[in-house]
């Protein structure tokens, strides 16, 4: 019975302990979206009153929030489709292939995430400046892919070796090339590891703050630029509330990776087996 007792004791000392410091690391979130509906112009908390002005001021004529929003929107996206290409490459190359000194390739892909942003974007400015490339969302998004793509790099490796390549070698085996195997194996079975590896670049992407300033220009400011700027030369309380869109961006991103992953949970255990794999080529040795 002390032995039931101290379990339970336990229990519920740990899951206190274990809400005390959820309600720690949510408190911020929290009081940006309670100020973000707060009627004073300085952007007290707690609100005296409650309203929606500082949403729809977003999106008035005259606002510079489309603009970076969009901005970042692009930059993201071009970002996101640099880190799959690097990502899936460097991906294979490390779990498919007999690369000579892989550690040492794995760990300069991963350089980038140990580096200090701001030395990184430094260098980034360096290089771009006399090609007079700062300003342009070209040179931003390759900016934001030294960052991302790493971050794919992960995502994709451990995806990749949790694909039993015995499906490959028994497709391979029936005739099929590099090709079908990585179209009709491969790439399906790794469908939820690059969504998600996508989703993460776009997420580090369009938050990257450092590299945005030192490459933007006054005619092309990203979202976390504009951020700064209202912070630093104005008061403007719309800031609570484009930080509280970009939360629940963030919270949907998340919620969409966990339903990419529980979807795709299943495919391992899907009618693509070892077994059936003699499908993917005919019996000649042709790839269907």
């Amino acid at each position: 019975m002390m032995e039931l007792r101290r379990t339970l004791a336990g229990r519920i000392a740990l899951t206190a302990v274990a809400t005390v410091i959820l309600l720690f690391l949510a408190l911020p979130i929290i009081v940006i979206l309670v100020t973000s509906f707060s009627d004073n112009a300085f952007a007290a908390f707690p609100p005296n009153a409650w309203t929606l002005h500082w949403y729809t001021s977003l999106f008035a004529d005259g606002s510079k929030w489309p603009a970076a929003l969009s901005l970042s929107a692009l930059v993201a996206c071009l970002s996101t489709v640099f880190s799959l290409i690097i990502g899936v490459t460097a991906a294979t190359a490390l779990t498919r292939s007999e690369l000579p000194l892989r550690s040492a390739v794995y760990a300069l892909v991963l350089g980038p995430l140990l580096i200090p942003q701001i030395v990184t974007a430094l260098g980034l400015f360096l290089l771009f400046e006399p090609a007079s490339m700062l300003g342009s969302p070209l040179a931003i998004a390759l900016g934001h892919t030294v960052l991302a793509s790493p971050i794919a790099v992960l995502i994709l490796v451990a995806t990749l070796r949790g694909i039993d390549e015995r499906l490959e070698d028994a497709a391979a085996s029936m005739g099929a090339g590099r090709l079908t195997i990585a179209r009709r194996i491969t790439f399906p079975l790794a469908a939820p590891g690059m969504i998600a590896a996508a989703i993460f670049s776009f997420i580090t992407s369009f938050d990257e703050f450092y590299i945005s300033q030192f490459l933007s220009s006054v005619d092309t400011v990203t979202l976390p630029v504009q951020i700064y700027n209202s912070l630093t030369f104005d008061i403007d309380p719309s800031v609570t509330a484009i930080s509280a869109i970009l939360i629940a961006f963030a919270i949907l991103a998340l919620v969409l990776v966990a339903l990419v992953r529980w979807l795709g949970s299943g495919r391992q255990d899907s009618p693509l087996s070892v077994e059936n794999t003699a499908g993917i080529a005919a019996p000649g040795g042709e790839a269907v």
